[in-house]
């Protein structure tokens, strides 16, 4: 896990909720949904606004200011007006702890 960084403990995430981690420069939003945990840029790409300040439901994040959502796993554009993805992130959970690949 040597390219893994700790980005908080698996107790931080409520189930379909999200927040901001800053690692290693990048921005990022850790959203849990239906028990899993994904990880993504914080910025929509549609506009200049944290993706974690948005609600998460159903494996999708939705930005608050146009209510363009993601799909966690892809980083994909799920409804308008975003039509670019985000960049996705590589998650690990070793016992308590979810850790972030955050270096291609």
């Amino acid at each position: 896990m040597s390219d893994y960084l700790r980005a908080c403990a698996v107790a931080d995430l409520a189930d379909e909720s999200a927040i901001s981690v800053e690692l290693d420069g990048a921005t990022l939003c850790l959203a849990k949904s239906a028990g899993e945990i994904f990880a993504l840029s914080d910025v929509c790409s549609h506009a200049d606004i944290p993706l974690s300040e948005g609600e998460v439901a159903d494996g999708t994040v939705e930005c608050w200011l146009h209510g363009s959502r993601f799909d966690l796993r892809t980083g994909r554009p799920t409804g308008l007006p975003a039509n670019r993805p985000v960049p996705t992130y590589p998650v690990k959970i070793d016992g308590d702890d979810v850790y972030i690949a955050v270096k291609e």
